[in-house]
């Protein structure tokens, strides 16, 4: 079973990108963020065409996250994030799909820090931590998936001392990434290159692609019952070359 995800960095005005990464590389789960577009505007029926199913939680102009299967439709559990009923953001959605239960997530950035936005990504970060405690205690096979805008090591970033002020690399944000981890998920790529350059982000200023000045904040993050079943991941970072594509290529893992 092949399990993507991918920031499209919105998710209209990249479907023809979308739509030929689906046919080339025919994953069997997706998790999308940054739809950028109201539940409405979903491009449900392109989708469909391209021969998933569907579920997504949309917003205007921005946030927006989705779940794609090829193998029926995803049995949705939640598509807020418990714990604050005043947070409007489309942010989190949860399915269980082929035996899996599937977290699909868009952590907030957070810049600029400090101030409201990285205390709201910090508070963001509590809950979801809060939830996956909860997942990771069902004993269920789960997969936390998604663009947390977290570098979580100086080794995920081109030249870390430019990232030191930033809210990905700021070390409460480091440090909330770390608290995740300990209650035993595996953070799927670095347990199989746990020495290599992987970056799934790169900004369009600057060639930053074409110089590969990237950072990796796309994770996989797998309880034991699914860790035990991972074969191999990596990173589609073609797609990222292109055009217009999004900032962010798709990840994947494979779980046999």
């Amino acid at each position: 079973m092949k399990i993507a995800t991918y920031n499209v960095n919105g998710v209209n005005g990249r479907l023809p990108v979308l739509l030929q990464w689906l046919k080339e590389s025919a994953p069997d789960l997706v998790c999308l963020q940054e739809l950028k577009a109201p539940g409405e505007k979903f491009p449900l029926q392109a989708i469909q065409d391209a021969g998933y199913h569907a579920i997504w939680h949309g917003q205007k102009s921005w946030n927006g996250v989705a779940i794609l299967s090829r193998h029926g439709m995803p049995k949705e559990v939640t598509r807020v994030l418990p714990g604050d009923p005043e947070d409007l953001h489309s942010r989190y959605i949860e399915a269980e799909v082929e035996g899996i239960t599937l977290g699909c997530l868009y952590l907030p950035n957070g810049n600029p820090a400090p101030g409201p936005k990285f205390d709201y990504k910090l508070k963001w970060f509590e809950r979801f931590t809060l939830h996956a405690a909860e997942l990771f205690a069902s004993g269920k096979p789960v997969v936390l998936a998604g663009d947390y805008n977290v570098i979580p090591t100086g080794r995920d970033v081109y030249k870390p001392e430019r990232w030191v002020n930033d809210a990905l690399f700021l070390p409460e944000t480091r440090a909330a990434f770390e608290k995740l981890l300990s209650q035993g998920w595996t953070d799927a790529l670095r347990k199989l290159y746990p020495d290599e350059t992987i970056y799934t982000f790169w900004d369009y200023f600057r060639d930053a692609f074409g110089r590969n000045a990237g950072l990796r904040i796309d994770h996989f993050l797998l309880n034991p019952a699914t860790d035990k079943r991972l074969t191999s991941a990596g990173v589609d970072k073609f797609v990222r070359g292109w055009e217009k594509s999004s900032d962010h290529a798709p990840v994947w893992i494979e779980l046999k």
